[in-house]
């Protein structure tokens, strides 16, 4: 992953981390319940874009690396790798 991609992801992670932690206060404090599934949700929005990222660099990075090579097994095996993670996250 590029560094300025990482630094990126990482501050993401971060603000996610405080959101969690946010929520389990909200739970511990008995908030009600439709603001703490707000939050919840937003955590997931967040996280989905942290996914998206380190997806976009795997593929600008490893991918792009594996289809320039010669080496026919690396390619094949990136195509069952990301045929794998398009079913996993392609939602």
């Amino acid at each position: 992953m590029e560094d300025d991609a990482k630094r990126e992801v990482l501050t993401r992670l971060a603000k996610i981390e405080g959101q969690v932690k946010g929520i389990s206060r909200m739970i511990e404090n008995d908030r009600y319940c439709v603001d703490t599934l707000y939050q919840i949700s937003a955590a997931q929005g967040a996280l989905e874009r942290v996914a998206k990222e380190t997806m976009r660099q795997h593929l600008e990075g490893c991918v792009v690396d594996a289809f320039k090579s010669k080496n026919k097994l690396d390619r094949e095996k990136k195509i069952d790798e990301l045929m794998s993670m398009f079913s996993k996250f392609g939602k």
